[in-house]
Order: structure tokens, then C-alpha cells, then sequence
């Protein structure tokens, strides 16, 4: 297109001018030719070691050489690709639109081109209609070239500067000619560069969408299967139906130990993750200026929290509902034995009393057999006497097996009303039998007076030993040292006694062998029985060997709960000494983490790199936590509900190492955001390292978060004036504007412009402003952003100019995924001038950035 130009000036060498006498024609040959020149160099064109009279004179290499010196300055010179030269840039250029092509290598200016696949491949790539470049053949290179240089010519308005035949039959085309030619193609299809450009800008917008969906479909999956965990986990937590036996709640327990160590803290990781995506997601949307990310209904992380809660509502209290159940089983275990064990001696006792008492022996009986009888049934009547506090304990047991609601109540409460309704039987045939021997007691005179000493003294000792040794047989509970030492005392005590019982069975004992004496000297008939009791000597000789039996297991019972007791003790102490010591660690290292998101100490990578040293030291810190556990374990099993050796429980230490691990991972993921703001919006160190400054001046609680009135004294600590537009667009004032500010506001910014920058930074009206939300409060106010009306522009580009764009020129200009990500979600063009499958850019620009609808 400059070559007709610079041969007219050529053409100013004379040979078209005005001729003028021969002597004069050189000169004026000269002062024609240096005009030409003086107008190519006041177009920048430097001309080196060249004037009028070489051109003149017919210096060919001179001339050649300024020719291609004004084809460089005006065909080649300005081209520019990345910034490169004109000849790097051209090549470049034609190596970025024949990289997709087969058999084209572009890598030089000659023989790169010699098989003309090169010129086919860059008229192809911009118009495909042109030549039908499937067909073509690399053996056959005149045809490529003659192919090229034809279309070229004709649609393309490129003269045919070079001859395929030069070409091929050289071994090395001319450089020069070649990129000159080249050229023509580069201006005719700059056009072209243009979209580029536009499809770039669109491409790196859809990519930003398409990753911020990805991020928003994993939120809900997440969000989803958490929900659905605590959804399924609250009904067990909440169910409270006791079990009847106690293997039945220690399985219980066991289950639920295992939901602490093993199945809440990966979800208690999951809700922590969940928070630091959701954070992060907002992050990237704020800095691409999209519109905040609204979860689905129901799956926002307030939904996540409070459900959550409610978790842990219903876990709270399932423990102690468990350890207070078994030590109820254990209760209602004990007092069935119990009950079971005075049931049978009391049902032993009143065997054959009933048929006893029914008996009409005194019916044909001498004055004193009757006597006897009497007697007999006045020591009956104290044995029964003796006998009513064991059945009113055996009624006390089981109404209070009752009100524990002992599963086995039914067979309890039978037993129980039958010894009670025995019992009232055997009262009523004692007074029916009184009634009868009182009757005939006038004619009965003659009684054994030793027999009935024996039978009054015989049976409250023979009771005293029941007693001894139901009390030496009964099981105990005990929970700490001094309770077994009591129970260890009481035993003692009764040992003490045991020398004057001895002292009563030998007086008992002696009676029976007055009376054996007696009936030897006046040989009365007595039939060798006592008539009022039915206690032998053989019989209370037998029990008193059985007591002296059972002290000895008595002893060694208490010495084996003695023993165990000592043990718990070791596990109490063994527990609080390791709580004691983890519990203030981890309140410590809560501390830390505050202070150190607080401070400021090198750059945020330092800061980042900080924090994950000071998390790996803290996981590393999980071995101590897992045997305390494995302590914890042993005493649940052993049945300690109670340690005086320590304040901190194990649901203390399990609480305060989730919020550990929680607090460390959300803090990393602040200076993470604060790293991802500070490169996307261009903020330096010192502008981060400023912001923390001011706002950890104002934050004196230490809390991490600003009130209302200190994040306004914040933001004129750092000169952002609320009254002035102008510098409000910046963000910034000098010393006198700041200074001017204070004075006209009076210290007081105004209340709506305020109101809205609260709005932005505390959109949940919690009344608190964090350190991530100043920043990218602070960032949006002084960077710049891609916006839509730049997308719609560059759209607008890769149309045509057109108010539409069509499926055919998204999938030319765009990659395969984002053509068809645009193609899916552009709505039909219904403009006057739409065509068939006409898409509207316009609204998918606004859509992106949340000004409308996808």
C-alpha cells in the first residue's frame, strides 16, 4: 500500500519532469530527488550514507537499500506483539496463527515459507471460506504458493509481489522480500488482532466464572452431606430410652465414646473447611466484582451453625444421662440381689410355720405338754416379732425397686405380696393359736421353766446370728477411700463382739444342759425336744461356725474394694495431672493465635508461614490429647464419676482442642484472603502493613473486630473523608486535607455516608467490623476493576460491531469449553436487526457482575 507512493517519488529523479537543457538536467535531477527525501525523513525515515546524487547517478545497492529502509519504516516498523521488535513481533504473529495447522512450522523469514502451507495457513485461519486448506499437500508447493497468491490478490486486495517459481527454485528465498510480503497479510488481517484482544478479556472473565461455580456446587455438596450427618446423628443423641441391663449402657457408652473420638472430629474439620471455602469464595467474588455467593436455602453457614448447635445441644448432657443410667442399673443390680437374699431367708424361716400354727396338738395334749405349747408359742411369737423388720425391709426394697423403675418389677412385686400376704396369714393363725392355748392354759400348770429360758434366750441370739451373717454376705458400693475405710471400720466393730456372743451361745448352751440334767435326774418324759423352740444347740453351734467363716471372707472382700479404690485413686491422680497440664496449654495457645493475628512481624508470607509452623506444632500436640483420652477411658470404666484432683473434665479438654484446631485454621485462612486481596487489588506490604497498624490502634479489646464508632476513627486515622466526593474516590487526603476535614466535620463523618459504608462492611448488621472486611473495603475503594461495560466492548469486538453475536464466531474466537459455556447461558438476540441464531452479549455482560440474570 506505500510502494505506489514511493515509486511516484522515484519517479522525481527527472525522467518525468520537465527537461530542461543537458547541463542543467542533473541539477535539477538532484533538487528533485531531495525533495522526495526531505519528505520521506520528515516522516521519521532515517537515511543513512545515502543522497540525491547516488539515486541520481544509478547506485543500485544505494537504492535498493533506501527502498527497503521505507518498506521497514512504513509496511513492517509498526508492527508490534508483546512488546517485541518489528521483525520478532511479525514472527511471533505468524507463529501463534499457524501453530493449530499440520506440516507449518513457522521459524524464519525463507525457507519456513518455501512449501507455501505457511501463506494458505494465515489466509485460512482468518477466512476458512477462502481455501479449502484440508486438500492442500506439502510435496506440491507451487500449487500452495500459486494458491496463496491468487486468493491474496483477489479478495484480499495483496498484490502479487512475488513469483512462486523464484521461490521454490531457491534455496533460500529472500528474507526481506518475504517479510515484506508477509506484512501485507499482517495489515490486511489487523482487524483480526483486535478480536483477539476482545476474546482474551472475555476468556479470562468466563474462566473466573466457571472456577467461582465449581467452588459454589462443592459449598452445597459440602454443606449437603454436613446437614445430613447432624440431620441423622441429633435422633440418637436425643434418644433417652434406658436399657434394662448393664451391658446393654455400657455398650451405650462405649458407642458414644467412639461418635466423640472418631465421627464428630472429621466433621468438626468439615464445618471448619466449610467456613474457610465459603470466605474464600466471597473473597474471589469481591475481587472479581461479582456479586456475593447466596447458598441455597437452608445451607448458608449461619443454617451450618445452627444446626450445629443444635448437634451439640443434644449431645450435651447424653453423657451424664448414660454414666447416671448405669450407675442406676448398678443400684437396681444391688438392691435386687438384696432383696433376693432376705426374700430367701425370710421365706427359708416361714417354712412350715403356716402348718405349725394349724396343728391341734393341744387338743389331746397333758397340762404340761398345753404348757409347753404355750410357751412354745410365746417364743414363736418373739421369733415373728423379730422377723417383722425383715419383712418390712424386704417391702422397702422392692417399693424402691418400683420407683427405679426396675425392669424385673413384676416378679419382684410378687414375691413380695405373697411374703407380705404370708405374712399376714402367719399373724392371724399366731392369734388363732393364742386364743386356743389361753383357752385351755387354766388346765395346763406344770411348764419347763429352763426350757423356756432357753427358747427366749435362743431365739434373739439365733436372729443376731441371721443377722451376722446376712450382713457378712451383703454386697457393697463404694466410689471413693473413705467410704471402704468406713465400711472397713464398721467391720471391725463388729469383731469386737464377737467374744461376749461367744460368751452368750456358752450360757445359751448351758441352759440346754441344765435341762438335759434335769430330765436325766427325774426322768421326764420330754421326748429329748425343747416344746418352745425349735432351736437346737447342734443348730446355733452350726450357725456360729458359719459366722466364724464368713469374717475371714468378710476381711479379704474389703481388703480386694480397698485395693481397688487405691487404684482408682492412681487413675484420678494419673488423669488430673495430665489435664492440669493440657488444659492451660490450650488456653495459652489460644492466646497466642489472638495476639499473633493481631501483630505484625514481617510480610503476610511471613506471617502465613508462622501460623502453619505454629499449626504443625499444635497437631504434633495430638498424642497427649489421645492419652488422655485412653485415661479418660479407663476411668469411665472403672466407674469414677468424680476427681478432686483437677477442675478441667474431658469434654473441657475435647471442647478447648476443637476450638483450637478451628481458631488456628480460620486465622491462616484470614492471611491467606488478606494475601489473595492484597496481590489482586495491587496493595503494597507498607499499605497492608499501615492498614493493620490503624486498625489494631483502634481494636483495644484485642477482639479482632472493630465497633462502629472505632472503625470510623479508623478510617480518619488513614484520611478517608466521608463529606468529599472527590476525595472520597481515592480514599486518601494529605495532612491539610485531613487536617480541613476534622475541623469541618468536627470530628463527626456523615451519618448517611457512614450508614453506607457500614452497610458494606458489616452486611449482616452484627455491629462489628473484621480486619478482612476493612481491607476489602479499603482495596475496592482504591483499585481498579474489569467491569461490564468492558466485557460487553470486547464482545462487541469479536461481533463485528454488530448489537448480536452468533454460535459460529464464538466457537472461532473463543476455546472449545468457554465457547460453549457462553452458547449454553446467552439468552436469543430479539433485536430489529436479529438474524436466525442470534445471541444477546449484552445481557450475559451485565449477568456476569450480577446486574442481571443468567
Amino acid at each position: 500500500m506505500f510502494l505506489p507512493w514511493f515509486l511516484l517519488i522515484i519517479c522525481l529523479n527527472g525522467e518525468r519532469l520537465a527537461k530542461p537543457e543537458r547541463g542543467k538536467m542533473r541539477v535539477h535531477k538532484i533538487s528533485n530527488v531531495n525533495k522526495a527525501l526531505d519528505f520521506i525523513a520528515s516522516k521519521g525515515v532515517k537515511l543513512v550514507s545515502i543522497g540525491a546524487e547516488e539515486i541520481v547517478d544509478g547506485n543500485v545497492k544505494m537504492t535498493l537499500g533506501m527502498i527497503w529502509t521505507i518498506i521497514l519504516r512504513f509496511a513492517i516498523q509498526d508492527i508490534s506483539v508483546e512488546e517485541t521488535s518489528a521483525k520478532e513481533g511479525l514472527l511471533l504473529w505468524c507463529q501463534r496463527k499457524t501453530a493449530p495447522y499440520k506440516n507449518v512450522n513457522i521459524q524464519n523469514f525463507h525457507i519456513s515459507w518455501k512449501d507455501g502451507l505457511g501463506f494458505c495457513a494465515l489466509i485460512h485461519r482468518h477466512r476458512p471460506e477462502l481455501i479449502d486448506y484440508g486438500k492442500l499437500r506439502k510435496d506440491d508447493p507451487l500449487t500452495n504458493l500459486n494458491t496463496a497468491f491468487d486468493v491474496a490478490e483477489k479478495y484480499l486486495d495483496i498484490p502479487k509481489m512475488l513469483d512462486a517459481e523464484d521461490i521454490v527454485g531457491t534455496a533460500r528465498p529472500d528474507e526481506k522480500a518475504i517479510m515484506t510480503y508477509v506484512s501485507s497479510f499482517y495489515h490486511a488481517f489487523s482487524g483480526a488482532q483486535k478480536a483477539e484482544t476482545a476474546a482474551n478479556r472475555i476468556c479470562k472473565v468466563l474462566a473466573v466464572n466457571q472456577e467461582n461455580e465449581q467452588l459454589m456446587e462443592d459449598y452445597e455438596k459440602l454443606a449437603s452431606d454436613l446437614l445430613e450427618w447432624i440431620r441423622r446423628t441429633i435422633p440418637w443423641l436425643e434418644n433417652r430410652a434406658p436399657e434394662n441391663t448393664m451391658q446393654a449402657m455400657q455398650q451405650k457408652l462405649e458407642d458414644f465414646r467412639d461418635y466423640r473420638r472418631l465421627h464428630k472430629p472429621p466433621k468438626v474439620q468439615e464445618k471448619c473447611q466449610l467456613e474457610i471455602n465459603f470466605n474464600t469464595l466471597q473473597t474471589k467474588l469481591r475481587l472479581s466484582n461479582r456479586p456475593a455467593f447466596m447458598p441455597s436455602e437452608g445451607k448458608m453457614v449461619s443454617d451450618i451453625n445452627n444446626a450445629w448447635g443444635g448437634l451439640e445441644q443434644a449431645e450435651k448432657g447424653y453423657e451424664e444421662w448414660l454414666l447416671n443410667e448405669i450407675r442406676r442399673l448398678e443400684r437396681l443390680d444391688h438392691l435386687a440381689e438384696k432383696f433376693r437374699q432376705k426374700a430367701s431367708i425370710h421365706e427359708s424361716w416361714t417354712d412350715g410355720k403356716e402348718a405349725m400354727l394349724q396343728q391341734k396338738d393341744y387338743e389331746t395334749a397333758t397340762l404340761s405338754e398345753i404348757k409347753a405349747l404355750l410357751k412354745k408359742h410365746e417364743a414363736f411369737e418373739s421369733d415373728l416379732a423379730a422377723h417383722q423388720d425383715r419383712v418390712e425391709q424386704i417391702a422397702a426394697i422392692a417399693q424402691e425397686l418400683n420407683e427405679l423403675d426396675y425392669y424385673d418389677s413384676p416378679s419382684v412385686n410378687a414375691r413380695c405380696q405373697k411374703i407380705c400376704d404370708q405374712w399376714d396369714n402367719l399373724g392371724a393363725l399366731t392369734q388363732k393359736r393364742r386364743e386356743a392355748l389361753e383357752r385351755t392354759e387354766k388346765l395346763l400348770e406344770t411348764i419347763d421353766q429352763l426350757y423356756l429360758e432357753y427358747a427366749k434366750r435362743a431365739a434373739p441370739f439365733n436372729n443376731w446370728m441371721e443377722g451376722a451373717m446376712e450382713d457378712l454376705q451383703d454386697t457393697f458400693i463404694v466410689h471413693t477411700i473413705e467410704e471402704i475405710q468406713g465400711l472397713t471400720t464398721a467391720h471391725e466393730q463388729f469383731k469386737a463382739t464377737l467374744p461376749d456372743a461367744d460368751k452368750e451361745r456358752q450360757a445359751i448352751l448351758g441352759i440346754h444342759n441344765e435341762v438335759s440334767k434335769i430330765v436325766q435326774t427325774y426322768h421326764v418324759n420330754m421326748a429329748g425336744t425343747n416344746p418352745y423352740t425349735t432351736i437346737t444347740p447342734h443348730e446355733i453351734n452350726g450357725k456360729w461356725e458359719h459366722v466364724r467363716q464368713l469374717v475371714p471372707r468378710r476381711d479379704q472382700a474389703l481388703m480386694e474394694e480397698h485395693a481397688r479404690q487405691q487404684q482408682n485413686e492412681r487413675l484420678r491422680k494419673q488423669f488430673g495431672a495430665q489435664a492440669n497440664v493440657i488444659g492451660p496449654w490450650i488456653q495459652t495457645k489460644m492466646e497466642e493465635i489472638g495476639r499473633i493475628s493481631i501483630e505484625m512481624h514481617g510480610t503476610l508470607e511471613d506471617q502465613l508461614n508462622h501460623l502453619r509452623q505454629y499449626e504443625k506444632s499444635i497437631v504434633n500436640y495430638k498424642p497427649k490429647i489421645d492419652q488422655l483420652e485412653g485415661d479418660h477411658q479407663l476411668i469411665q470404666e472403672a466407674l469414677i464419676f468424680d476427681n478432686k484432683h483437677t477442675n478441667y473434665t474431658m469434654e473441657h479438654i475435647r471442647v478447648g482442642w476443637e476450638q483450637l484446631l478451628t481458631t488456628i485454621a480460620r486465622t491462616i485462612n484470614e492471611v491467606e484472603n488478606q494475601i489473595l486481596t492484597r496481590d489482586a487489588k495491587g496493595i503494597s506490604q507498607e499499605q497492608m502493613n499501615e492498614f493493620r497498624a490503624s486498625f489494631n490502634h483502634f481494636d483495644r479489646d484485642h477482639s479482632g473486630t472493630l465497633g462502629p464508632e472505632e472503625f470510623k476513627a479508623c478510617l480518619i486515622s488513614l484520611g478517608y473523608d466521608i463529606g468529599n466526593d472527590a476525595q472520597k474516590k481515592t480514599g486518601m487526603m494529605d495532612c491539610e486535607d485531613f487536617r480541613a476535614c476534622l475541623i469541618s466535620m468536627g470530628y463527626n463523618m456523615g451519618e448517611a455516608e457512614f450508614a453506607r459504608i457500614m452497610s458494606i462492611v458489616d452486611p449482616n448488621r452484627l455491629g462489628v467490623v473484621t480486619f478482612q472486611a476493612f481491607i476489602d473495603f479499603m482495596s475496592r475503594e482504591t483499585a481498579d476493576t474489569d467491569t461490564a461495560d468492558q466485557v460487553m466492548a470486547s464482545f462487541k469486538i469479536l461481533a463485528g460491531d454488530k448489537n448480536y453475536i452468533t454460535v459460529d464466531e464464538l466457537r472461532r474466537e473463543l476455546p472449545p469449553d468457554q465457547a460453549e459455556y457462553c452458547i449454553a447461558r446467552m439468552a436469543p438476540y430479539t433485536g430489529r436487526d436479529a438474524v436466525p441464531g442470534a445471541l444477546d452479549y449484552m445481557s450475559f455482560s451485565t449477568a456476569l457482575y450480577g446486574e442481571s440474570d443468567l
